[in-house]
């Protein structure tokens, strides 16, 4: 029955919703390249949530990548994906990156999992000292939520200031439902995004 679950559950999708009550500190005249944007995304959606807040607040983009990929097939995924939850299993990481103490505000934007945060998400949040930084979650989901994912964030970011998340509803790959970031969809997200990144202060001057 729980791998039932995680298997209804393992999706990269969307519904805007706050993780955390604590506002980031406003930063009107902040450069980009103090910001990083760092994503995780299986079906494209993610990615572009991440191109949308990079549109809007300049800054690194970089694509989380493990160094052994996930399997292409969902189910695969959906049962690797739980015996690395079930063991605390943390993927090692391809992507590397450098001068992480340039940044002040780190994005960090990943698909729901299993109700929880994806394993290499929490590989990058406990490989890099992000002491005193603001931390920015952003989601999608296949309409499930969040789960314990933004809750996460915050309990491996101790040091930092993790502040209201975004979560927005994507694509459901169990039911063949992959990318859906076009259209009238691709422009209420990105309204949304913006609406978003104005309530935090952190939608500021390039």
């Amino acid at each position: 029955m729980r791998w039932l679950a995680v298997c209804l559950l393992l999706i990269s999708a969307c519904s805007i919703a706050p993780a955390e009550d604590v506002q980031a500190t406003p930063a009107p005249g902040m450069a980009p390249s103090k910001v990083l944007i760092v994503y995780l995304s299986r079906t494209n959606n993610t990615k572009a949530v991440a191109g949308m807040i990079h549109q809007a607040v300049g800054g690194t983009l970089v694509a989380l990548e493990v160094e052994s990929p996930y399997p292409a097939n969902y189910q695969a995924t959906v049962q690797q994906v739980a015996r690395e939850n079930e063991t605390g299993f943390l993927p090692p990481l391809r992507t590397k990156i450098a001068n992480m103490e340039q940044y002040d505000v780190v994005f960090v934007g990943f698909p729901t999992w299993g109700m929880q945060l994806p394993p290499p998400m929490k590989s990058f949040l406990k490989q890099y000292n992000l002491s005193g930084k603001t931390i920015v979650p952003f989601n999608t989901n296949a309409g499930y939520g969040v789960g314990s994912s933004f809750e996460t964030v915050k309990a491996l970011a101790l040091n930092s200031s993790v502040v209201e998340g975004f979560s927005t509803r994507g694509g459901i790959e169990r039911d063949g439902v992959l990318y859906v970031m076009e259209g009238n969809k691709k422009k209420q997200v990105k309204e949304a995004v913006n609406t978003w990144l104005k309530k935090i202060n952190l939608l500021f001057s390039k």
